[in-house]
């Protein structure tokens, strides 16, 4: 089968976004299907507001269009709603192609975020860019049942996956933190604003709190905290390294629509501490015990970010470890599957109305 994924997120971009797509990429390739990314290297780009790093299309319609004629996909999944996925969305509703969209990030709140525009209109939009699709991906069960209040109600679930090869409690920590005062406290992400890093630094806990990533925020962080230890991004096994360093992953956000770095930290053996919002409700579970059905504790959430991280300390890491490795790609790409258009062709047309 031949698939087209349209996306404005691409490496170099280091984001779960991109990690997502990019495995999902791997294994549909391993099964045998021909797949088609189509991306912002491909176009002229200007750097995004306020997100430098991360680079936009500019006047990509004709040329999208082009390629999707040439590609000539069975398939059409469109992953972000930024110019490129606007571009292959109007050109599946001039041919009157059936195409799957997927809901990776809450952008609606990190644009009230960052801009202060009600978060209301952006979700008009979204309800716009999304109702066209024959059904939208969506990471949780929590996210869907929110779209769904939204009025976006064909909704797929389509969680993520951890490589459990990578992130293992066999890999030697990070020789740079091994000799840190405990407990060692790690978030790791986008150092941005709406990733709520500053949260975690204000918590009043002891030990030696850890930032691996890197983003907008990180100069003005380093700065304001100079008793953190900022290491950079990192990938790979010395990501893995850092993970089965810690003692605690703590994941502040209070916008993201899963984490995927939760699940990474999870089958490194790491419990989890987080606020009690959808994405962490959605892996550690309101009573940290998982959500499948575990009987012994893998994290904590509450309100209370730090009685979150001191309870986080008392779970128990074998159980995190299996609760993590509940998390294959091969599931998640056999629910991707499962999840695209079912039509080669044709669709119902649908009124365009926000």
């Amino acid at each position: 089968m031949r698939i087209a994924i349209a996306t404005d997120a691409w490496r170099p971009q280091v984001n779960g976004v991109v990690r997502s797509l990019d495995t999902t990429v791997e294994h549909l390739q391993r099964r045998g299907h021909e797949v088609v990314v189509i991306e912002p290297g491909m176009f002229r780009t200007i750097p995004c507001p306020t997100y430098s790093e991360i680079r936009l299309a500019i006047a990509c319609g004709r040329q999208v269009s082009a390629m999707l004629d040439r590609i000539a996909p069975d398939r059409i999944h469109v992953s972000t709603e930024g110019p490129i996925g606007w571009a292959t969305r109007s050109w599946c509703l001039k041919r009157n192609r059936q195409f799957t969209t997927a809901f990776h990030t809450r952008f609606p709140d990190y644009v009230s975020i960052r801009t202060g525009i009600p978060a209301e209109w952006i979700w008009k939009v979204m309800r716009r860019f999304h109702g066209a699709a024959e059904r939208t991906f969506s990471a949780t069960a929590t996210l869907e049942r929110e779209l769904n209040r939204h009025g976006i109600a064909q909704t797929h679930l389509w969680p993520r996956g951890v490589d459990l090869d990578q992130f293992s409690p066999h890999i030697c920590p990070h020789p740079a933190l091994f000799r840190l005062p405990r407990p060692l406290l790690l978030n790791v992400g986008r150092v941005s604003v709406e990733k709520n890093i500053g949260a975690f630094l204000d918590c009043n806990v002891p030990g030696t709190k850890v930032v691996v990533g890197d983003g907008p925020a990180l100069e003005s962080l380093s700065r304001r905290y100079p008793k953190v230890v900022f290491m950079g991004a990192m990938h790979g096994a010395e990501l893995a390294s850092c993970y089965t360093a810690a003692d605690v992953f703590v994941f502040p956000s209070r916008t993201d629509t899963f984490g995927l770095v939760n699940i990474e930290a999870l089958a490194c053996g790491v419990p989890v501490a987080a606020y009690p919002v959808p994405g962490p409700l959605d892996i550690i579970g309101e009573d940290g015990r998982g959500v499948h059905d575990g009987s012994r504790r893998i994290g904590a959430l509450d309100e209370d970010l730090g009685a979150a991280i001191h309870l986080a300390l008392t779970a128990d890491r074998g159980a995190a470890v299996a609760e993590g490795r509940r998390y294959s790609w091969e599931h998640c790409t056999d629910l991707f599957e499962t999840g695209l258009a079912s039509e080669t062709s044709q669709r119902t047309p649908v009124r365009e109305a926000a």
